[in-house]
């Protein structure tokens, strides 16, 4: 099938549409349905009554957005009217789900004029937190604009005028940057003076840009001022209208500095490009197709062109869901009354200074492994990039709460976490890991210090605060791949080849020259990797070690088990997997290392895999799991079940519920620990899974996090004498700075 009709499939299958309506409070119960309702729910209608802001504390209107449209002017399909429009609605409402956690009501209104929709609109203020205004044809998308946020005590938006002008408006000023060029310089040509091209020019002059500077062309060719008198020059393109010689467009592109194409495609030629000034930016942004095409534009020069587009298929797409979702957020969050030019002008700085960031690797890999570098082929943030949110959110925030457009103050700092939390529940876990360790930072080796992930790894690790990272591996690589990716930090780094490790072979031979090591062979290893940085860290050179990014599993545990050991109170060492639900959190022992365990095993690891469950704020309360529920089954692998937590019941080292052997449902819905097994040790679930073997352990958070839809953070190390933790091939540079946050915590407990 072709587009249209995979797109008529998607859109039909049960249930028809994109959105529906989810509760978020129980309804399981009687006394649920009793506070839901009648009689319960008249206590918060009483308090609204007396205070109508209220609202926001007993319902929903906080993180409700209406998206408003009469279809008048829908991207692409003209005047559909407003029942043709609604799936474009509905789409906007998942866009402001999926990336923002914003509800949203779709409201399509067969209105004939700029009056009815203000009157409808301003009737339904009550419901909403803000209005989303939406393809209104223009100039009546102006009026209804102003006079609705002159009217309204919420936040009004028309996300055709101002979204492409705050992603442009960001993508403008990255690539001034790279061009070398100041934004009051700049002489920048219009094609369009429709509702966005307006608002974009008006944006730029906020941004910096000159108004004298800016040239509009329309069907009719430049907008001067000689024009004045003509039927089709609206007031609002007469603010734009210039005193100079009337042309067409390719008159006003000659010399000129920038190119903003909101019109149609295919009106610009190469000739039109050659005639523009050096290293020319050239924003074409008429979907589906452009001004003049990527390829065109590209070969048209020898030198520099930076060139956006709207579409995904190019590099630099001027995408509105890099916008309105996480200014929206913002504005809701402080309970603005408006959406300000400061707010805007802060969306588009914040996602300017994010494109010069170091772009994650799971962003990388969703957009086919291009490489995404600040430079002329990426000049803003790509829309699925997960940082958006608490980048651009929490600086439309500040500049809503400094300019007095918000209701209400936030502590910055705190609401980040909060945003990230949103991104779901592993982040709110290891924000608790990351905060610790920025209290203390630790020296951190890793081994494999020469892989660009690791070299990346360690400029977050600095930039952030969260370690000392010490890089292993050959120094003129690691330089090499530090200015290749611009990274401007000045890492420890040593070199196995180079550096003085004599020490470190003198230790090495010392622990394990009745171990088989020749003191020669003490030589050789320590000019691996693995080896030295065990050694670094059993000297306390180093406070903790990360391995394993290139290696397996087993070979990569190996140096630093025989180096460095297991803890003083431990016998064994095991892997652990943290695995994030929507609204719960597990850990998984042990994954990665005994293969199978015998009580005094199962006892120890649990013990430790307690410990680190406390790192992360989490209380533990553990099962020890089998297909046997307390006793059911009497055979040797059931019963050394029972035994470790005979073993743990006795210690006087264990202060947290332990109970077993059970089944992993029992483990984990309250139900049957309440009332088939009401006598459990556990008074609520278990978020501490003990596993009878590592083949059991292994099956188990995989299926947990594949069927589950959870998130996994590890495997973390548990039972070593010093932080140590072995990544998996092809972790991420998150992955990495995650595990050396949670060892920096390991090391300050040390």
């Amino acid at each position: 099938m072709g587009l249209d009709e995979d797109a008529l499939d998607y859109h039909s299958r049960e249930p028809p549409g994109k959105i529906e309506i989810a509760t978020t409070k129980p309804t399981n119960t009687q006394r649920d349905l009793s506070l839901a309702y009648s009689p319960g729910v008249a206590a918060p209608c009483e308090e609204i009554a007396v205070d109508p802001e209220k609202a926001f504390t007993y319902t929903a209107k906080g993180n409700l957005v209406g998206v408003v449209s009469d279809g008048s002017a829908v991207l692409g399909l003209g005047d559909i009217g407003p029942e043709a429009s609604k799936p474009v609605m509905e789409g906007k409402g998942v866009l402001f789900k999926r990336f923002a956690d914003i509800d949203v009501f779709d409201i399509e209104l067969d209105t004939d004029s700029a009056d009815a929709m203000v009157q409808t609109v301003r009737a339904m203020e009550p419901t909403f937190g803000g209005i989303n205004l939406e393809d209104i044809a223009a100039p009546e998308c102006f009026e209804v604009e102003q006079r609705l946020s002159d009217a309204l005590d919420i936040p009004v938006f028309h996300d055709d005028q101002h979204g492409t002008a705050i992603i442009s408006g960001a993508a403008l000023v990255n690539a001034a940057e790279i061009a070398g060029k100041d934004l009051v310089d700049l002489d920048i040509v219009f094609s369009g003076a429709g509702a966005s091209a307006i608002a974009t020019a008006r944006f730029y002059v906020s941004l910096g840009a000159s108004k004298e500077n800016i040239t509009m062309c329309d069907s009719s060719g430049i907008i001067t001022e000689s024009r004045g008198d003509q039927e089709d020059l609206n007031e609002f393109k007469q603010e734009f209208a210039r005193d100079v010689p009337g042309g067409d467009l390719a008159d006003a592109m000659a010399g000129a500095d920038v190119f903003v194409g909101l019109s149609v495609g295919d009106i610009v030629d190469e000739t039109m490009v050659q005639s523009m000034a050096s290293d020319p930016i050239i924003f074409a942004m008429a979907n589906p197709d452009p001004e003049i095409a990527y390829e065109d534009a590209k070969q048209a020069r020898d030198d520099t062109v930076i060139m956006a587009t709207g579409r995904s298929d190019y590099p630099n797409q001027v995408n509105n869901v890099l916008g309105f979702p996480f200014i929206f957020r913002g504005a809701l969050d402080v309970r603005a009354t408006e959406i300000n030019e400061e707010m805007k002008v802060a969306a588009a700085e914040a996602l300017a200074e994010l494109a010069q960031q170091d772009v994650p690797d799971a962003v990388v890999k969703a957009y086919g492994d291009q490489p995404l570098q600040f430079g002329p082929e990426y000049i803003i943030p790509k829309p699925l990039d997960p940082r958006v949110l608490f980048e651009v959110t929490p600086a439309v925030a500040e500049a809503a709460m400094e300019s007095g457009a918000a209701r209400k103050e936030l502590d910055l700092d705190a609401y980040v976490e909060r945003l990230e939390a949103r991104l779901g529940k592993s982040r709110e876990m290891m924000r608790v890991v990351l905060n610790k360790a920025k209290s203390d930072p630790k020296r951190v080796v890793l081994a494999e210090g020469d892989d660009e992930k690791m070299i990346r790894a360690a400029y977050q690790l600095v930039e952030q605060g969260i370690a000392q990272p010490v890089l292993l591996g050959d120094a003129d690589e690691i330089e090499a791949t530090r200015r290749r990716f611009g990274l401007e930090f000045d890492p420890v780094v040593v070199d196995p080849e180079t550096a003085d490790v004599e020490e470190y072979a003198d230790r090495l031979y010392e622990l394990r020259q009745r171990k088989g090591i020749t003191r020669r062979e003490a030589e050789e290893l320590v000019r691996d990797g693995n080896y030295l940085g065990s050694v670094m860290v059993e000297m306390g050179d180093a406070d903790a070690m990360l391995t394993g990014l290139t290696h397996h599993y087993p070979s990569a545990l190996r140096p630093p088990l025989k180096v460095i050991g297991t803890a003083d109170d431990a016998d064994y060492a095991a892997g652990v997997y943290m695995l994030t639900f929507k609204n719960r959190v597990i850990f998984c022992a042990d994954a990665t290392v005994n293969q199978d365990p015998n009580a005094d095993v199962l006892a120890e690891v649990t013990r430790h895999t307690a410990e680190l469950a406390r790192s992360f704020n989490v209380e533990p309360r553990a099962a020890m799991l089998s297909y046997s529920n307390f006793g059911s089954v009497d055979n040797e692998g059931t019963r050394k079940l029972r035994d470790a937590v005979t073993k743990l019941q006795a210690d006087k080292r264990v202060d947290f519920p332990v109970d077993g052997e059970m089944q992993a449902d029992t483990a984990v819905v309250e139900d049957i620990l309440n009332t088939t097994y009401e006598f459990s040790e556990l008074d609520a679930p278990a978020n501490v899974l003990v596993f009878p073997n590592l083949e059991a352990g292994n099956i188990g958070y995989k299926l947990l996090q594949r069927l589950g839809g959870a998130e996994a953070t590890g495997p973390m190390l548990v039972g070593m004498d010093k932080p140590v933790h072995v990544l998996q091939r092809g972790d991420e540079v998150k992955d990495i700075v995650n595990l050396a946050g949670v060892a920096v915590v390991d090391a300050q407990q040390e």
